[in-house]
């Protein structure tokens, strides 16, 4: 069956002029006259039935219309622009990966594995975005997301299925300086982990998305501790382990995203008593089949994220 599309070339005019809202500099952008881009539009609104735009004193505005199909035709062609690249990189080998994935857990734990990723998939090249939230992946490029959530919030994700990556246990860390002046110890023994008791008389940083954290971190220590809603809230992780690499307090975080911190010194373990939390690491994934190069991310992926499964 035929497919009802216009031709790019209207379509990359039309792209460009409705940034601008300008012919003259969208023919610029384009290296064309300002009558081969009108054209070219008048041409798209004519195989659409649909005014895109429409004549002002200064020149030209979208549509309700137009400024709806621009925000599609952007995402189309920003989306066939990279693939496009993607295959001329790649000359048909291997291929690209769109991964939508959350901030911390990207750039601390999944970037330092990605050379090991190189060296067993040379042809395999990953692109990441960041997102928080469960999207629909007909409406963007992506191919897959690494998502941190309940399974709960995994289950009501439509049209994905979700592989599980790991649990997101939390353990109280904090600079070794915080943790000095805090307990009176012998030399050589500043570092050592103290009892929850003595984190309840500390500062503690806190997690914006996650006001309750601390609190149940204590109850499930048997430890009172009034003070557990109190302390400076931040949105992610990375923000928590710089702040607490600063000694402003000390940070409840999954240690798997503050490896080069602890072993640097940087940060220590303040208690060593874990707390597993109820949201867990995922791949999620669209239900059809993968292609070749997810399926090979996939069995990658759930290889390297198994030593913390545990």
């Amino acid at each position: 069956m035929r497919r009802t599309l216009p031709s790019t070339q209207a379509l990359a005019c039309f792209e460009a002029a409705a940034r601008h809202e300008s012919y003259t500099r969208a023919a610029q952008e384009l290296s064309l006259t300002q009558s081969a881009v009108s054209r070219q539009i008048l041409a798209l609104e004519d195989f659409l039935g649909v005014a895109l735009f429409r004549r002002t004193r200064h020149g030209v505005a979208l549509t309700p219309a137009g400024a709806h199909y621009a925000r599609q035709v952007g995402q189309r062609l920003q989306a066939l622009e990279r693939d496009t690249l993607d295959v001329m990189a790649h000359q048909g080998h291997g291929g690209a990966l769109a991964l939508a994935a959350v901030p911390t857990f990207a750039t601390r734990w999944l970037i330092p594995r990605l050379p090991q990723l190189a060296q067993q998939h040379p042809d395999i090249v990953v692109h990441i975005e960041t997102r928080t939230r469960p999207f629909l992946f007909a409406d963007t490029g992506f191919d897959a997301a690494l998502y941190a959530g309940t399974p709960e919030q995994v289950a009501q994700w439509p049209g994905t299925q979700a592989q599980w990556l790991m649990h997101e246990d939390v353990v109280p860390v904090c600079s070794p300086r915080l943790l000095e002046a805090a307990v009176q110890r012998g030399l050589g023994r500043a570092y050592q982990p103290v009892a929850a008791q003595v984190l309840a008389q500390l500062p503690l940083l806190q997690q914006s998305t996650r006001p309750y954290g601390w609190r149940q971190w204590f109850d499930a220590m048997g430890v009172h501790a009034p003070h557990a809603l109190d302390g400076p809230r931040y949105e992610l992780f990375s923000m928590i382990a710089v702040a607490a690499t600063h000694g402003l307090g000390v940070a409840l975080m999954p240690p798997l995203l503050i490896e080069a911190e602890l072993a640097r010194g940087d940060l220590v373990v303040a208690c060593t008593q874990p707390l597993r939390g109820e949201r867990g690491y995922y791949l999620i994934t669209p239900a059809q089949a993968p292609s070749p190069v997810l399926a090979a991310f996939r069995a990658w992926l759930v290889s390297v994220a198994a030593p913390a499964q545990s």
